[in-house]
């Protein structure tokens, strides 16, 4: 039986009337940029997050970078700032940092959620540090209530990176509603996916939406009068059009989702496979985590992926290679991260995703636990 990482073509097939109905209509108006249907999934996707604006973006980099620039603009941080960000996290995060002109302070994460640890981004801080950058990885919040405790405390910024967790929760709030702003990637192996990159900004902050938007419209609030540099960086009205499609079934996807990585949880059994949350720490929970992987470690990852293939299952590493090992940000960090070390050269991510036959959870559940040790 073969397994593979994710289906989009079989995700998408859902949607498909729905989704060709939507093209078809915005095909016949006429109108591709800035139209009605981004207006109403900016309304729509603010409304869904629990905050009181959301400005489309091109892609999930630019809405970090966005949101970033943004608060330079209004006076809120200035060049060489300090950002705190998990270490963990993928290079996207950092690069939005640096593009802003901004410093990055990379801090070890909770070896147990892989998410931002509250008690190590408190210690990170100093003078010079400005914004807290929690990442919601894998489909899991961060311990927003403790982060932004240390955030009030310190008076400084949150801007979450929720690129992976469309719809999770914390205390019954949303990815999203949580910092002074947070940035969504819309690609299309998200839990909510476009057919082509996109992103998001949403915030509580009507000044900071404004400047997000005239940011990534040339820096324009109205045409051809520009008030600051900005940017192309806009959602196209196909793909808020599809997106409005899928938002509609978003907690359904979940759901599906939520199903698979509770069979994996029960099923796999392996004593060198080290499920999500193991080894102590409160199991991953069914409603916070909207799951848009699953991710294992084992110390014979390599092996174990190898073993997975043969039985025809495709995994994936998110992600192999840290980023302060990465060349593109060589001589940046003299930094010793033996967490951050440890997460990536240990994880594993199984398939998941909405569509999934019980025949192919069991299979890869079988696989696991017969992995030869």
């Amino acid at each position: 039986m073969n397994v593979p990482f994710l289906d989009l073509k079989a995700i998408n097939a859902a949607y498909r009337t729905e989704l060709l109905d939507r093209l078809t209509r915005v095909v016949d108006s006429g109108w591709y940029i800035q139209g009605d249907e981004l207006a109403n999934f900016e309304k729509e996707f603010a409304a869904y997050c629990g905050a009181s604006h959301a400005v489309g973006a091109a892609n999930g980099l630019d809405a970090l970078w966005l949101a970033l620039e943004a608060w330079k603009y209004q006076g809120r941080l200035r060049p060489r700032d300090e950002v705190i960000v998990p270490a963990n996290t993928y290079i996207a995060t950092i690069l939005a940092v640096i593009r802003a002109g901004l410093t990055p302070v990379l801090v070890e994460p909770d070896p147990l959620t892989c998410n931002l640890d509250p008690e190590a981004a408190a210690r990170a801080i100093t003078p010079r540090t400005r914004v807290v950058l929690p990442v919601h990885l894998y489909g899991r919040m961060a311990d927003m209530p403790r982060i932004c405790t240390v955030a009030e405390a310190h008076r400084l910024l949150v801007l979450e990176d929720a690129a992976q967790a469309h719809g999770a929760c914390v205390d019954g709030r949303r990815a999203g509603a949580w910092g002074d702003a947070a940035a969504f990637s819309f690609y299309p192996g998200k839990n909510l996916g476009a057919l082509g990159d996109g992103g998001a900004v949403t915030t509580g902050d009507a000044d900071t939406a404004a400047v997000v938007r005239a940011l990534g419209n040339y820096g324009s609030h109205e045409k051809y009068v520009h008030e600051m540099e900005g940017v192309n960086s806009r959602l196209d009205e196909m793909q808020a059009a599809l997106l409005r499609v899928k938002l509609r079934r978003l907690d359904q996807s979940a759901m599906a989702r939520r199903r698979i990585a509770a069979a994996y949880l029960a099923g796999i059994r392996h004593p060198l496979i080290r499920l999500p949350d193991a080894g102590g720490g409160a199991p991953a929970d069914d409603v916070s985590h909207v799951w848009h992987l699953f991710v294992v470690r084992c110390q014979q990852r390599d092996a174990l992926r190898q073993w997975l293939g043969r039985q025809g299952i495709q995994t994936l590493i998110h992600y192999p290679t840290p980023p302060h090992r990465q060349r593109a940000l060589a001589g940046r960090f003299d930094v010793h991260l033996p967490i951050t070390d440890g997460i990536h050269g240990s994880v594993l991510s199984l398939p998941l995703w909405p569509g999934m036959s019980d025949e192919q959870i069991e299979h890869v559940i079988s696989a696991c636990n017969a992995f030869p040790s």
